[in-house]
Formats: structure tokens, C-alpha cells, sequence
């Protein structure tokens, strides 16, 4: 008896990082999410994610379907809230 990890059922080979990428990419194109503006590469040995969302809602369900589809990968993400929210106090001028 074999011992060893086969991988996914049907004893494929493990997705290679570029493909796991691709697939984060279209499941945030075409998820709920419809996140168009997150990008994410290959750089050396780990995944860049980047990019700007309307919420910190948006980003925390951004950020958990990294987890998701990279788990077991470097990534480093720096993925920016731009709410468009009005200001909670007058800003000061000197």
C-alpha cells in the first residue's frame, strides 16, 4: 500500500501557485463580491494581493476568500478601504 500523499482525489498534482491565483481572481470577478479592483500575482515564493475596496466589510470577505483559495501559500496582502463616507470632525487648518 502507497504511503504517500497523493493530492487531490483522482491523484492529480497539487495546483501550482499561478494556477490557484487565476482561480482567486475569478471567483472574485464573478463572486458576490464582484471585486474587480483586488489583483493578486506571483512575486518569488509567495502571492501578492492588492487593491482597493468600499468597505472593511468587503475586505474582511476579500481577505477570508484569500484564505480560502492560497491556504498553505506566502501571501502578503495590502488590500485599502476607500469609504466614502462623510468626516466625523472638522479638519483643522494651520
Amino acid at each position: 500500500m502507497n504511503t504517500h500523499d497523493a493530492g487531490p482525489a483522482g491523484g492529480a498534482p497539487p495546483a501550482g501557485p499561478e494556477y490557484r491565483v487565476a482561480h482567486l481572481q475569478d471567483r472574485l470577478a464573478s463572486g458576490e463580491l464582484g471585486e474587480l479592483g483586488v489583483h493578486a500575482e506571483v512575486r518569488g515564493g509567495a502571492v501578492l494581493v492588492t487593491g482597493t475596496v468600499p468597505s472593511a466589510r468587503c475586505r474582511d470577505e476579500v481577505l477570508a476568500v484569500v484564505r480560502e483559495e492560497l491556504g498553505g501559500l506566502d501571501v502578503h496582502t495590502d488590500v485599502v478601504v476607500s469609504e466614502s463616507s462623510s468626516p466625523d470632525h472638522a479638519e483643522e487648518l494651520s
